[in-house]
Formats: C-alpha cells, structure tokens, sequence
C-alpha cells in the first residue's frame, strides 16, 4: 500500500512523484530577467490505477492541465518522475518516446480548435494510424475509421465532412475517435466537456464512461465542474495552487469531503431541488486564488481558508489518512493521523 496516495502500487498504470512544472517570470520590460518562477504544478505526488477514472477537479488556474500536458511530456517537467507502465516518461525519446504518444492519448477542450478545418473527418482520424503503423493500406485505414466512429455513436458516412460541418458535441466525439486510433490505454481529457452545451456534455460523459468499461481505459479526467466529475469518476484528487490537497474515493470526497478547499467547491455545486437549495449551507471562500509566483508560506490555502490556526502559518501539511478508508487530505484540521482534530463551533480546533 502506497502512504502517499492509498492504493496498490501492483494496479498503477501511471505514477507521478514529486512532479514540478515552474516557468520563469520575467520582470518588467522584455528584456528583463530573473523576476521569480511560476510554479503550476509544483510537487505532485499521485497514482492512476488500471482501469480507473480519476478525476482532476480544482479552480481554474490551479494547474491541472499542466499536469496532464506533463504526463504526457506535451509539456517537459522541470522536476520529479513520471512512470507509465514501468517507463520513465521522462528520459524516453525517439522511438519510446512515439510509443508513449501511441499508447497515452489526449482529449483537448474546444474540438473545434483542435481538429484542422482544411482535413476531413477521415484524414483527422486515420493520421495516428499512419504515424503508428497500425494499418498497412488504404483500405484498412478506411475500414478501421468507420470502425472507430461507429464506436464514439457518429455514423461512418460522415468521413468525408468537415470539422465546421457539425455540431459541438460531434466534432468532440471526432476529437475522441481520433485519440482511441492509436489503441491507448490511458487518455487524458482535459476539460472535455467545458465548451459544450449542458444537455450535450451528459452523453459525452456517459460515451466516456461506456468507452472506458468496453475498451478498459484508464482516465484522467480533468475539469473545474465537481458535479461531473461526481458522474463519472472512481475516484477524485482536488488540486490548490500546483498541490493536490485532497484525494479520495469519489463517493467519499464527493459526500464528505475532508479538506476546507473541497468542501467550498463541493457547497458551489448548484442541488436539483429548491427547497433543499434554499436551505443548505454555503462555504464562501475569502480573497481571491494567490498567484502561483507568490505561493503562501506553510499552508498554501491559509489566506482562503475559514478554519486557519496557528500551524497554518509554518508548516506545509501532507496529504494524511481523513476521512472514509482511501481518503487523504492536507489539512492541519487532521493532526493526528486518521484522526480529525476536535473543532470549535467557530471552526478553530479544540484546546486538548
């Protein structure tokens, strides 16, 4: 069992340790230098089990699609390790390195942007086949693309439309297609339903969802809306400021979340019945997100945080048992490990 993330590491698919992406920040002026680094994911530790959905959830700029881009070495790590399947993402290159990409996909937020408007659906879709060696002829090209759009529920007749022939949920569905032709076995999607109408976004969910059952895909599933990845994740990891602060089965994290910062995402999400949301309790967050240049001392979330004492200030709480079994959370609340500290009614723990 893994201390850090609560899981067997014989079903890890994908292990991150220590992972930093920090940029540089220039000063005022072009030309100048040396004004500080912007750390967007900045010490990750995380594990992604075979067969699994992991959802990403967290504010927007807190550093998730960073570190999706990064596990997939879209975006070179400026620290720590990723393995996938036993290889070490990053030192590959050459021919390890078109392998992972074979076998690692990603699916992009805005699908009309991400498929080029000057290709058919045909040519988007078979262009990792070509680059793979997946399928020798033309012919076998064209049949496995009919296959492949059948299976995303787009009729293989429209191969040879254009991008700006359909609808928002089509062209994601082609973006989908396109990322299982090179026969993946873990797909990014990095905040896949964000740009689609709402009715839209619950059958690319459940297309996600049926795609992983049937070809035995391992997810990431990034996204800012905690509601959907409630629907479609095993289990969930909520990212502050480049850190992951929580982790946990979905159910657990979703129901009872253990970490001041996931509850007051989880108290955003709108309930389906008006009394109950007239009635229930929000958590509203002080201040607005630090920049990730200027991160806090000790605790990243202490200047937001409604329950912030005196160790706060110092010291950097890991990720420790909280919660339902499988649950972790950085939070100073749980100072005893597997045992949350006693709170006051004002949110302030309890003199011993």
């Amino acid at each position: 069992m893994n201390a850090v993330t609560a899981v067997d590491a014989s079903d890890v698919l994908v292990s991150v340790r220590g992972l930093e992406v920090h940029f540089p920040v220039r000063g005022e002026g072009i030309r100048k230098k040396g004004a500080g680094v912007l750390r967007a994911v900045d010490g990750v530790d995380l594990d992604i089990l075979r067969g699994e959905t992991l959802g990403l959830v967290g504010e927007s700029g807190c550093g998730k699609s960073t570190l999706g881009n990064a596990v997939l070495r879209l975006i070179p790590p400026t620290g720590g390790s990723i393995d996938f399947a036993g290889t070490d993402v990053t030192s590959v290159g050459g021919k390890g390195l078109r392998e992972l990409r074979r076998r690692a996909g990603m699916v992009f937020q805005d699908p009309f942007a991400s498929l080029d408007p000057r290709r058919t659906v045909a040519q988007t879709v078979s262009e990792p086949l070509e680059v793979h060696g997946l399928r020798s002829g033309k012919r076998e090209r064209a049949a496995r693309v009919g296959e492949l759009l059948e299976l995303v529920g787009l009729d293989p007749a429209v191969a040879g439309r254009y991008p700006h022939e359909f609808s928002g949920g089509q062209r994601q569905r082609v973006g989908i297609a396109r990322a299982l032709a090179g026969e993946p076995d873990f797909l990014v999607c990095d905040e896949a339903i964000a740009s689609l109408d709402v009715s839209v976004q619950a059958q690319v969910l459940n297309l996600l969802r049926r795609l992983q059952k049937q070809l035995g895909l391992t997810l990431l599933f990034i996204s800012h809306d905690l509601s959907a990845v409630r629907h479609i994740s095993d289990r969930i990891a909520v990212m502050y400021l480049g850190r992951i602060v929580e982790i946990g089965p979905a159910s657990a994290v979703g129901s009872d979340p253990q970490m001041p910062y996931t509850q007051a995402l989880l108290s955003a999400v709108p309930v389906p019945h008006p009394a109950l949301e007239r009635q229930r309790q929000r958590v509203v967050l002080r201040g607005d997100v630090p920049s990730p240049a200027a991160v806090p001392s000790g605790c990243r979330f202490r200047t937001r945080c409604p329950y912030v004492f005196e160790p706060c200030d110092d010291v950097d709480p890991a990720l420790q048992p909280a919660g339902a079994p499988g649950q972790l959370a950085a939070c100073h609340l749980h100072g005893v490990v597997g045992t949350p500290v006693e709170r006051t009614p004002e949110g302030v723990p309890a003199e011993p």
